[in-house]
């Protein structure tokens, strides 16, 4: 949060549905936080309890969506990727940007993870779609990595990694069911971001992982 004697941003995002006063378990305001930590700049939380929205949050997103994100004075930007994009132009040090053929990397991984961890039928095919995304994501680091856009961190890394995180620990839970060790550059890869400063930073607690995707599980 240092590294700048700008007034701090201020940032709605999520809180916990586990404890007060901590961040709750959205990987799209995540992926803002990681943003702004990589690139040194100083941020505000303001905390929202999205079961019981204040009227002053509905008056600056009156979709009632997080995460919104106050560069200028009164103007909130909704929509974690237009945000990630005006951060980048606004703070360009360090370069984020994730060159466009390389941008959707890993993208479909979340649309395969989340029949799986919904699915109440093991023989659905729904555990090797997810595998086959994993896999070709495996290839992918293997020829290209460690990140996404090569030695450096992008901003596709930070968008993919919460999710991964989600996935790591809401199936673990539900379905006693982890990243195969034949997928060893995934392994890695994981395991290298969730380390990061700015990733522990802003990463919600398990237990309120597990407690957000009980419902859609329990469905």
């Amino acid at each position: 949060m240092s590294g700048s004697t700008t007034n701090p941003v201020e940032i709605c995002v999520k809180a916990s549905i586990t404890t007060p006063n901590k961040l709750g378990d959205c990987p799209f305001c995540q992926k803002v936080l990681l943003t702004l930590e990589e690139k040194k700049v100083p941020y505000e939380l303001k905390l929202v309890d999205l079961t019981n929205k204040p009227q002053w949050f509905l008056n600056i997103s009156p979709e009632g969506k997080v995460p919104v994100i106050k560069l200028e004075e009164d103007k909130w930007v909704p929509d974690s990727d237009v945000i990630v994009q005006i951060l980048e132009e606004k703070y360009p040090e360090p370069p984020l940007a994730t060159p466009p053929e390389k941008a959707s990397v890993g993208s479909k991984i979340l649309s395969t993870f989340i029949p799986f961890v919904k699915s109440k039928d093991p023989n659905d095919g729904t555990e090797q779609a997810l595998l086959n995304e994993l896999s070709s994501f495996n290839d992918y680091l293997k020829d290209n990595g460690p990140f996404i856009n090569g030695e450096k961190i992008s901003a596709a890394d930070l968008a993919l990694a919460p999710k991964l995180y989600h996935l790591e620990i809401s199936l673990g839970h539900y379905k006693n069911w982890s990243v195969p060790d034949t997928l060893p550059y995934v392994k890695n890869y994981m395991k290298t971001i969730f380390s990061l400063d700015s990733f522990t930073k802003t990463c919600a607690t398990p237990e309120d992982v597990i407690a957000g995707w009980r419902p859609k599980v329990m469905a």
